[in-house]
């Protein structure tokens, strides 16, 4: 049940670029490119996967890291 509470919170502050734990802008985060796309680290520690196609974020998977 909590989780159903909070995905939808987290997946509105991904669309807004924005951290799921901090909410710093993912723009302002370090950045570093990969072959799955540009890599983005917060300053919280987590790590996102922006898509060079459609420029969104995502959670990165851990044999993504």
């Amino acid at each position: 049940m909590f989780k159903n509470v909070i995905a939808p919170v987290q997946a509105w502050l991904l669309s807004q670029g924005k951290c799921v734990g901090c909410g710093m802008p993912l723009a302002q985060a370090s950045k570093k490119l990969h072959k799955y796309g540009e890599i983005v680290t917060c300053k919280c520690g987590r790590i996102y996967i922006k898509n060079n196609k459609t420029k969104k974020f995502r959670r990165a998977l851990l044999n993504e890291i």
